[in-house]
């Protein structure tokens, strides 16, 4: 019996050290794959084409105008219903272009270029956000099918530890009552594997959805990655959600130039030839049209007034959303300094000392001192270590990876 305990301890230690690795995708395998499977990134880049192209028209001019048309047509009098009795009758033809004054047409181009912008940012945001889910879900699985692994391996020393205890009963050795002790060691168990297989098959299924694999699996290490707190504040600025709000900033003040182009005048030519009765002879126009914004006070200046509102709205917008990202990256960093404490502690501290004590358990028990069921329940402590172990080292990758994609900086 002592050496059967003995054995559980060593195969709890052995599945500690041996990871499960049974599937295709590392951890860089399933970032790249998600960046470029991810149909929510497709949209954006979509949307980001989209902008482009419609920047190519913004500062165009207007397509010109095609003018038919009937003049001085008689409806009363002698003359009345002839097309060719009065002078003054003819049919017409003109074409007529329009010209915005530049000031407004190199805003049409400003407000294109910051869409276009726009697009851009949010490209980046999906596409961190893609990157983000995508490595927290093979984290979650990766140390979820450990832990499972884990669970399996002490489950699977319980059908020698039933022999034995079969054994002693028929001896004489056992109570009757110690019969139960492993079926109740086994339920525990099971209970624990069930809430880890639900774990493991959420992580399975947020993989599945950003990699278009259908039953992804984890392999490999998990990621090595350092925090720098330093370097993660010093880009702040360059993060995707202030780009994204850099760009609504460029977008309203586009719009000022816009209000502000209105108070210029448009030009509008016209060229019209007008056909008649070859007895009279045919007629051409040539006109000129200027827009006289003459209201300024009540139409255009009023515009301009609520876009400068928006772009000071705009900069306030941004300013916050830079504090709420430096408080955020204080937030995590506090977390993950807690967690790598926890984690040390539970490697140094928590695990030995629950090592130790099933040692002394199961000595105890192999000297008579000792019942079977604490000898039992110190193994299935120290089960609980190793595994909560794992969920520390888990809380760590966890932080590191968040910690990074979300405040690190950009990649192309």
């Amino acid at each position: 019996m002592r050496r059967l305990l003995l054995s559980i301890g060593a195969t709890l230690a052995s599945a500690w050290a041996v990871p499960v690795s049974a599937g295709p995708l590392t951890y860089e395998q399933a970032v790249r794959l998600a960046a470029a499977n991810a149909p929510s990134l497709k949209a954006r880049a979509a949307a980001t084409a989209g902008a482009r192209s419609s920047a190519v028209a913004a500062d165009r001019l207007p397509d010109p105008t095609l003018d038919l048309g009937l003049q001085n047509f008689p409806v009363s009098g002698p003359n009345a219903g002839s097309f060719t009795r009065d002078d003054f009758t003819m049919a017409t033809i003109g074409f007529s272009q329009t010209f915005p004054n530049l000031a407004k047409r190199h805003a049409r181009a400003a407000r294109a270029a910051a869409d276009i912008g726009i697009a851009e940012a949010g490209e980046l945001v999906e596409g961190r956000n893609v990157r983000l889910e995508t490595a927290l879900a093979w984290v979650d699985l990766y140390y979820g099918e450990r832990r499972l692994r884990q669970l399996d391996l002490l489950d699977a020393s319980l059908d020698d530890l039933q022999k034995t205890v079969t054994a002693r009963l028929a001896s004489g050795s056992a109570r009757p009552s110690q019969a139960l002790e492993p079926d109740q060691l086994r339920a525990a168990i099971a209970d624990r594997r069930a809430e880890m297989a639900a774990v493991v098959a959420q992580a399975r299924a947020r993989l599945a959805r950003y990699t278009g694999d259908p039953d992804p699996q984890a392999t490999g290490d998990p990621p090595i990655l350092d925090v720098d707190p330093i370097r993660l504040r010093a880009g702040i600025d360059a993060l995707p959600a202030v780009r994204a709000q850099d760009a609504r900033i460029a977008v309203a003040e586009a719009d000022v130039r816009l209000a502000r182009a209105d108070k210029r005048s448009d030009w509008k030519v016209g060229v019209t030839y007008g056909r008649r009765d070859p007895m009279y002879g045919d007629m051409a126009s040539v006109g000129v049209s200027i827009d006289l914004p003459m209201f300024a006070g009540k139409r255009q200046n009023p515009r301009i007034a609520a876009s400068e509102s928006l772009v000071q709205g705009g900069r306030f917008d941004r300013e916050a959303i830079r504090r709420e990202l430096v408080a955020q990256l204080d937030a995590d960093l506090a977390d993950h300094a807690m967690h790598l404490s926890r984690l040390r502690n539970a490697r140094e501290t928590l695990v030995p000392l629950a090592r130790r004590r099933a040692e002394l358990d199961r000595d105890s028990y192999a000297a008579g001192k000792l019942d079977l069921g604490t000898a039992l329940l110190s193994t299935l402590a120290l089960a609980e270590a190793e595994v909560e172990t794992l969920n520390r080292e888990a809380d760590v990758a966890r932080d590191a990876v968040r910690i990074n994609i979300t405040y690190g900086e950009e990649r192309p």
